[in-house]
């Protein structure tokens, strides 16, 4: 659709008459009322099959096409408007070649009006290649692009979107349009037929060489404006993906509160991406800042909320939460409305019934399964594109020398974790009660530091901070310290990660080693009796 500030520009420059517009449409929303619109000024209309047949049915008196072609549809229709006459009325100037326009006998054409076959959506919907090429329009794009090439003299109208302010803009002149309003048409014409050829394109590629492999080119549909940016004076606003494998607008599917803001969004994606690859039990994830700080797996949601929430209750306030199940409302009974935006694969009635009596919660039914594909971004003003991260590690093997058996759940949700963080990234997470406990949780976490020794003082002193807000006896607190695994993103260079570490009692460390100085890491890990365990795993997060 046009930008709505660009249809009408006072004053109204450059207005010329439409003397005679051409019809043909797929899409026949709201055409009835702008035909009205162009008959009442005296507008010509020109129309072929199932469109001229609407206006008639409407008591439009419409010409067919084949009055300007000399020849009659044929072939099944697919050839109505390609000709050597429409093509000419379309193209033609009407100042410098309005003389060679008459000797050759072309009446001209002043708007075009056409929305084009929905190939996107036969292409949805599964249909063969041999079925699906007829509906890949050819005389639309041809009339689009050639009114829009010559939009001194001639509209080029493709959105319904437009008819309103359209109609506008005819009364407003007495049935002429100004060369404002026709250059901001061709550029909508452009951009759709750009759009409509890339679909094309991007579908036959996928059919030769899979659906798996990247995509070459992008295309978004017109932009979504964002309550505002990273800050408040920032505007901001998204665009959606289209073609194969595209996700509805996180704003299309809001259920209540208020509007979606760019931070609000970002938080949105990094609580689904750390739930990305979850497969059993109840999860649930609580982002703040692009940063889990808060993370827990239970045998129900309203569970693992309370252990989420637990790890670190001052930075969840105000965050993002996120489920990997469903959520009723009772699952959400030890949450405090004002605290935190949701975001969870289905809500029950009640659920939505109970968030929606806070004005400022926002309610997004989204699905981590959806949060997967190439991860992209702009960077000095060009798109850097890399494939997403879904090995958790290709090891758990023990480098120092005390006999240690890894717990592999406990390791995946310290991995997960510190795959979502921001490095330098350091990550602790315990199991809930006896080693056969299914609850498993982040108890603290250190992110986004410029090194990794200060991102473990922040986990370290998370960590024990919520054991001692759970124990307060100090025993206890070191027992279950010691329980823990220390879960690091990347290798470390030196000792001194390890050291902060266990000087906190922790005293299991996973990290992906390869430094070259592993082997004085794992010694002082076994001088200070720390098990390190290498994944072979590096998730950097920047």
């Amino acid at each position: 659709m046009t930008h709505p500030d660009a249809l009408v520009t006072p004053p109204l420059s450059g207005v010329r008459p439409i003397r005679r517009a051409l019809l043909s449409v797929w899409d026949k929303t709201g055409l009835l009322e702008l035909a009205r619109c162009l008959a009442a000024f005296g507008t010509e209309l020109y129309s072929t099959g199932k469109t001229a047949a609407l206006l008639r049915e409407g008591g439009l008196a419409v010409r067919d096409v084949s009055e300007l072609t000399g020849r009659p549809e044929a072939f099944g229709g697919r050839m109505k408007t390609l000709s050597y006459e429409i093509a000419s009325a379309l193209l033609f100037d009407r100042e410098r070649d309005a003389a060679e326009a008459a000797a050759l006998g072309v009446t001209p054409i002043d708007m075009v009006v056409a929305n084009l076959y929905p190939f996107a959506e036969y292409r949805d919907r599964g249909l063969g290649l041999a079925e699906l090429v007829e509906f890949i329009d050819i005389g639309g794009p041809t009339m689009v692009r050639a009114a829009a090439k010559n939009y001194r003299h001639v509209a080029s109208v493709v959105s319904p979107g437009d008819y309103a302010a359209l109609t506008r803009e005819l009364t407003e002149t007495g049935g002429g349009l100004s060369e404002g309003t026709r250059r901001a048409l061709m550029r909508t014409a452009f951009e759709a037929t750009a759009r409509y050829d890339r679909e094309i394109a991007d579908h036959l590629a996928a059919e030769a060489v899979g659906p798996d492999e990247p995509a070459t080119t992008l295309t978004f549909s017109d932009p979504v404006s964002l309550r505002y940016g990273e800050n408040p004076h920032q505007k901001a606003r998204i665009l959606a993906r289209t073609g194969a494998g595209a996700q509805p607008l996180p704003t299309s599917l809001l259920r209540s509160g208020k509007e979606l803001s760019y931070n609000n969004l970002l938080d949105v994606e990094a609580a689904l991406a750390a739930l990305r690859g979850h497969r059993e039990g109840h999860a649930c994830v609580i982002v703040k800042h692009g940063n889990p700080c808060g993370l827990a797996l239970a045998s129900s949601p309203a569970r693992a909320l309370e252990l989420a929430w637990a790890g670190d209750p001052v930075s969840a306030f105000g965050s993002v939460i996120a489920f990997s199940s469903p959520v009723t409302a009772g699952d959400l009974a030890y949450l405090a409305l004002d605290a935190a935006d949701n975001v969870a694969p289905s809500f029950s009635d009640d659920a939505l019934a109970l968030l929606a009596t806070s004005k400022n919660l926002r309610v997004l039914p989204m699905s981590a399964a959806g949060a997967g594909g190439e991860d992209m971004r702009l960077c000095l003003g060009h798109l850097l594109v890399q494939e997403p991260d879904d090995t958790l590690f290709t090891a758990l093997r023990t480098a120092t020398h005390a006999p240690f058996t890894p717990d592999h759940a406990l390791a995946e949700l310290g991995v997960r974790a510190a795959r979502a963080i921001k490095s330098n990234a350091i990550a602790i997470v315990r199991r809930v009660g006896a080693r056969a406990s299914s609850e498993l949780q982040l108890l603290g976490m250190g992110a986004g530091q410029p090194n990794r020794v200060a991102s473990a003082r922040l986990a370290a002193e998370r960590a024990l901070a919520t054991l001692a807000a759970e124990h307060g006896d100090p025993a206890e607190v070191a027992r279950a310290a010691a329980a823990a695994y220390a879960v690091s993103d990347a290798f470390l260079p030196f000792a001194d990660t390890l050291e902060v570490l266990a000087a906190a009692g922790f005293r299991t460390l996973l990290q992906p080693g390869g430094s070259i100085r592993d082997a004085e890491v794992i010694a002082r890990g076994d001088a200070l009796g720390v098990t390190v365990v290498l994944t072979e795993t590096r998730h950097f997060r920047h």
